[in-house]
């Protein structure tokens, strides 16, 4: 009787912290180019902090909100081809696979057939922030980074270096079927 009692208060409590549908999906939809927003799928939360689809799409676009258990703000937007490996990457992640982990076991799975990727390019967009409010729909401290997937491209197919830059894109997990382009602008201070 009081374990369901706890069950109860603590559902209670996170039905209250979960943000409305369409506060999710203003959020969660400013990780994309302005001109994809109004047409992308929106997936977020329901009351009982399960991941659900919050609106259908009209484009190429799938967009994440962010998850309201978390004080940052974390917004990704994609490509609908990278669904199965962005899907793939929330199962791990909810089996407490850790990042570098979570990489090279869909990475592994794609070289064996296992898991789709699509072989031509597609962009992920993720857009992270200290907060976001709802009010004037805003995110605090905004950083925006791109990801374009190139499946198994290499420093000499692309002609960028495999070091870590602010400056200029780079490339990692070259050869790979997760080979992705990163654009990490500098951080405004």
């Amino acid at each position: 009787m009081i374990r369901t009692l706890l069950a109860l208060v603590a559902t209670a409590a996170l039905a209250a912290e979960v943000p409305s549908p369409q506060v999710q999906i203003a959020g969660a939809v400013q990780a994309a180019p302005a001109e994809l927003r109004d047409g992308a799928a929106v997936l977020g939360y329901d009351a009982q902090g399960g991941r659900v689809l919050l609106r259908e799409g009209k484009n190429s676009m799938f967009c994440l909100a962010t998850d309201p258990a978390k004080t940052t703000f974390n917004a990704a937007c994609y490509h609908k081809d990278l669904d199965p490996f962005m899907a793939r990457g929330r199962e791990l992640t909810a089996q407490k696979v850790t990042g570098a982990q979570r990489g090279e076991i869909r990475f592994k799975e794609i070289e064996e057939g296992k898991l789709a990727m699509p072989r031509e390019p597609r962009t992920l967009y993720v857009l992270t922030g200290s907060g976001y409010d709802a009010a004037t729909n805003t995110v605090k401290d905004p950083y925006l980074r791109w990801v374009i997937y190139v499946p198994f491209a290499t420093p000499e197919s692309t002609g960028l270096s495999t070091k870590s830059s602010e400056s200029a894109p780079w490339l990692m997990a070259p050869g790979t079927a997760g080979a992705h382009i990163m654009i990490s602008p500098p951080k405004k201070k």
